[in-house]
């Protein structure tokens, strides 16, 4: 071969797509193919394939195959004769190394793609029966198969049929092989067969007429007994029946296996029996089944055995599957599954899987199954078990936009074209888009695009996804928005009574409201309306996510009702999907949230600054700067309070909101592991506000009545939660007031300004306002509601010296300054310190006296008719058994253990475990008991609106409480179990250490 001539096929190799041409020019030089050698036809044929080289591979192979020169001269004569076959068998040859190596295995079977005959075209059941006829064992089964794949992959690699076409050829194909399997194990075991009536459900793809290459196939057995036959005997005989067509099918021979025959979908899946009686099916599912089994038996089909007992079957089960949507909790429990099949899958594939990833082809099946599921009830148009025969009734009905339906059937078709020619290389079940670059480049060539394979493979997968992700929630809520809105001529509209199925469905109580709210919100031909379309049917799934989707889409008006014609509301919400998601989740958590926003809606903006991070807590010197900020530009003392409250009402409002955000989890940004995290960080926030907040009254107070100076030091001492750090949404905020008189000042004349200090704090701090008030408690002070609000310094140490109590002592481990004057509130620590962490520690008689006082606080304090056992602040393993028994170890070590010199409960009782006064099993377990009371009562404040120590009996507020802490709908017993269950072991360990003599 001269140079020249080299360097010209070399060009031309290169042109027509191969990447190796040094060795493609030494296959074409081959003694095989140098008939055809300089044949262009050969030459443009291979290059029309996905992979040329591996296609000319295979051409090789196939020709070195051959039995003898004749029928290798008949297989090139015919390949450059026959343009059908060249491209049938060329496109095979390109697209599947393991076609190519059956070929090889069987050198004749290249004849099968020869018949270029309209009835060849589209084969069904009975012409793949055909095929199969002659297979008496599980090798002969596979080698018949393999030509029958051979015939399909021809047609679809060439364009003959397209993507839905193929999926149902091979489901039928998979049908002919179940009943050739059966036909085989029925010759084998004829007593068997004769004892039972056997038939096979096909479910999943198979069953929805929609398999792919290679892919488990689905099945349920039902059977009943011959006649004459007891039904025990009969069992045992299907048995053995089915049990031997799924070996004949799965098992690995020389020829290799066909595919795994499945049957885990049956009743208690791996659990159950493998063969049921109808009988026994109907009771199972009539009792037992979960949703999502209902959801499979959308594409149950009879393909194989006995066909009247395969329809009775369907005639059983099919008017279950149509109430399924009645069940509680429907529409949540489908949504939950598909979102734990996402959280399975390995974090290193969730990119690459096309199946189960975001954006994949579960995305698009779950929602068009969902849509089934609640409107086929009433429409039996829609049961279809085919995919896109399902998406084009929904679009035909209106129950799915026909734009929308339209997108998702174009992006599911070129996914399945993906999945199925990923597939189709080496006969291997994957669902995985390949990495490397070969592979890549075969399959974007296959997908017909050649400019650039690699590249525009990535661009349109992308694309398809990307719709797939936006559209396969919004298929569900946006045709809602249809239902009361103006359409575009030609539009179908989903019926008032499909809406209001649909908004029941999903979980609302009040379908004619909510469609009342939609209305109101999206119809129209303004900029508002339109943004409003767009928005609200992301919402409504959010919203529906809730236990209150009622309340959340009522709360949603009413803030766009004061929002809506301020320009920056509705852009942020379209703009910043964290803002919309974050305030769908504030809206229908509850009842405190929303209340605080509707006071001052334009805290909205709250929820976008930088993706929720206008959700971070402030501190306290930047919360008190702000507010003495305010109080100073005041003109009077009512004005500066109300400033500060109205800055008290909307941090109140930012904590709640992450609060919320971080407990419910969103997009973009999950839910908070650390529950601890969470307590703490809310009782920090709310008691920094409230020290602020108290900083701020005061300054007001002082400068209307005495101007810079009052005439005596003054200083605010936290007790209880507040000195803890521990405040909730609903806590009062304990104090004492302590005072001194600047010198020269009579001590009369300063008792005196102090307590009218305090008496305006406390009644500017309750004032009737749109600000929730702020009420502040004096009773754990010397004497209790008997004795003076405010006492001087000396006035405390004289009766501290003199009549102090131990329950005092123990009141006092929680105290600390939180405003007014530094000094004082450092001299009063001082003075109680000796009080609360005795040098002695407690002797017998304190201990006892505590015991007595916990016990009395137990009997007398529950409410009446309260469960003890889910009262969160006095029942068993509650707030109060945690925090008295952390408080016991304070009081007895807290001299010796500068650790334990704190006010908060979970840092002390760290401190308690780091000195070896506690194991690490007890420390965890009276923290988790404290951190879920906590969170409890913080859920309930959120739901309620108002403060409570037990859970709610209301059904929906339970539900919400329950979301809260992590529980899906319909799991508040689980919730309660779990409560119970973790107090339980609390109250074990305080029982210990409190009452007996751990501590």
């Amino acid at each position: 071969m001269t140079p020249g001539r080299r360097s010209s096929t070399f060009t031309r190799l290169l042109r027509h797509g191969f990447t190796d041409p040094s060795a493609a020019e030494r296959l074409l030089d081959s003694p095989e193919l140098a008939p055809v050698r300089d044949d262009p036809v050969l030459l443009e044929a291979l290059g029309a394939t996905a992979d040329p080289d591996l296609a000319l591979h295979g051409l090789v192979r196939l020709l070195e195959a051959q039995n003898g020169p004749t029928a290798h001269r008949e297989l090139l004569d015919t390949l450059i004769a026959a343009k059908p076959l060249r491209d049938r068998l060329l496109g095979v040859l390109g697209a599947s190394a393991a076609l190519a190596d059956h070929l090889t295995r069987h050198p004749t079977d290249w004849q099968a793609l020869v018949t270029y005959e309209p009835r060849d075209l589209h084969p069904g059941v009975l012409e793949f029966e055909r095929g199969l006829a002659e297979a008496t064992d599980p090798v002969s089964l596979r080698v018949a198969y393999r030509r029958c794949l051979l015939s399909i992959a021809a047609r679809d690699v060439c364009g003959t049929t397209d993507v839905a076409e193929t999926a149902a050829e091979l489901a039928d194909l998979a049908t002919a092989t179940l009943r050739a399997a059966l036909a085989i194990a029925t010759a084998a075991a004829p007593e068997d067969a004769a004892a039972c009536r056997l038939a096979v459900i096909a479910m999943g793809k198979c069953g929805g007429h929609e398999l792919n290459y290679v892919s488990d196939v689905d099945v349920i057995f039902v059977a009943e007994a011959a006649d004459g036959t007891a039904e025990a005997k009969a069992l045992g005989s299907a048995t053995k029946l089915a049990s031997h067509l799924m070996r004949i099918c799965s098992e690995t021979t020389v020829e290799g296996s066909i595919w795994p025959v499945d049957a885990n979908l049956r009743p208690e899946g791996r659990n159950g029996p493998l063969v049921r009686t109808l009988s026994s099916h109907l009771a199972y599912y009539q009792r037992w089944a979960k949703t999502w089994e209902f959801q499979a038996q959308l594409k149950a089909r009879p393909v194989a055995g006995d066909p009247d007992l395969g329809q009775a079957y369907i005639d059983a089960l099919e008017p279950l599957v149509w109430k399924a949507a009645e069940r509680e909790n429907f529409v949540a429990d489908v949504q939950k599954m598909r979102r734990r099949v996402v959280e399975n899958i390995p974090a290193a594939e969730i990119e690459r899987e096309l199946k189960l990833g975001p954006g994949g082809l579960r995305d698009v099946e779950f929602a068009v199954q969902l849509l089934q599921l609640v409107h086929g009830r009433t429409d039996p148009s829609l049961r279809s078990g085919t995919t896109l025969d399902a998406l084009q009734a929904l679009a035909a009905g209106g129950y799915v936009g026909r734009e929308d339906a339209a997108r998702l059937d174009e992006a599911y078709r070129f996914l399945r074209s993906m999945e199925h020619r990923i597939q189709l290389y080496r006969l291997r079940r994957t669902h995985l888009v390949p990495e490397a670059e070969p592979d890549l480049r075969r399959l974007g060539r296959s997908l017909g695009l050649r400019t650039d394979p690699v590249a525009g493979l990535h661009r349109e997968w992308k694309r398809h996804t990307g719709v797939v992700r936006r559209l396969h929630e919004k298929l569900f809520y946006r045709p809602l928005l249809d239902a009361v809105a103006q359409l575009a001529p030609g539009e179908a509209r989903l019926r008032p009574e499909a809406a209001r199925e649909r908004l029941v469905a999903l979980g609302y109580a009040d379908p004619a409201a909510a469609l009342r709210h939609l209305e109101a919100l999206a119809s129209g031909v303004t900029r508002k309306a339109a943004i409003q379309r767009t928005l609200l049917p992301v919402l409504l799934g959010w919203f529906a996510d809730s236990a209150e989707p009622d309340a959340g889409l009522l709360n949603f008006r009413k803030v766009s009702d004061a929002l809506g014609k301020t320009p920056w509301y509705l852009r942020l919400l379209r703009d910043e999907g964290a803002a919309a998601e974050n305030l769908a989740r504030v809206l229908s958590a509850g009842r405190l949230a929303p209340d605080l926003l509707m006071r001052a809606p334009e805290a909205v903006a709250l929820l976008g600054e930088g993706d929720g991070g206008g959700l971070e807590p402030r501190g306290r010197a930047q919360l008190e700067q702000e507010i003495l900020a305010a109080v100073g530009r005041a003109e009077n003392a009512e004005q500066g309070v109300t400033a500060a409250r109205g800055v008290r009402r909307r941090e109140l409002f930012r904590t709640a909101a992450a609060d919320i955000v971080g407990s419910y989890g969103t997009e973009a940004s999950p839910v908070e592991a650390d529950q601890g995290a969470l307590v703490d960080r809310v009782g920090a926030a709310v008691s920094d506000l409230t020290a602020a907040t108290l900083a701020g009254t005061l300054r007001a107070v002082v400068r209307e009545g005495w101007g810079d100076t009052l005439p005596t030091r003054f200083a605010i001492i936290g007790v209880g939660r507040f000195g803890g750090h521990e405040l909730g949404y609903g806590s009062d905020a304990d104090v004492l007031f302590v005072h001194e008189p600047q010198d020269g000042v009579d001590e009369q004349e300063a008792s005196a300004a102090a307590h009218k200090v305090v008496a305006e704090m406390r009644r500017l701090l309750q004032l009737p306002s749109a600000d929730p008030p702020l009420l502040i408690d004096a009773d754990l002070r010397p004497e209790g509601k008997s004795g003076p609000l405010v006492r001087t310094l000396k006035s405390y140490e004289a009766y501290y010296r003199r009549w102090s109590l131990v329950w005092e002592s123990q009141a006092l481990l929680r105290a600390e300054p939180v405003a007014g004057d530094e000094d004082l509130g450092r001299r009063f620590t001082e003075l109680i310190d000796p009080l609360r962490y005795p040098a002695q520690g407690l002797d017998e008689d304190a201990v006892r006296e505590i015991r007595r006082l916990k016990a009395r606080m137990e009997s007398e304090r529950l409410p009446r008719g309260a469960d003890p056992k889910l009262h969160t602040k006095l029942g068993p393993g509650g707030l109060s058994d945690v925090e008295w028994t952390v408080q016991l170890f304070q009081l007895r070590h807290g001299h010796q253990v500068p650790g334990l010199r704190t006010a908060r409960t979970r840092q002390a009782l760290s401190a308690v475990r780091a000195a070896g006064l506690l194991s690490t099993e007890e420390t965890e377990i009276l923290d988790e008991a404290w951190v879920l009371a906590t969170r409890v009562r913080n859920a309930v404040m959120l739901v309620r609106g108002r403060a409570g120590d037990t859970f709610p009996t209301e059904p929906r507020e339970l539900a919400a409480v329950g979301r809260y802490l992590g529980y899906g709908a319909g799991h508040a017993g689980d919730m309660l179990d779990a409560y119970r269950r973790t107090t339980r072991r609390a109250r074990t360990v305080v029982e210990e250490l409190f009452y007996g003599n751990g501590a």
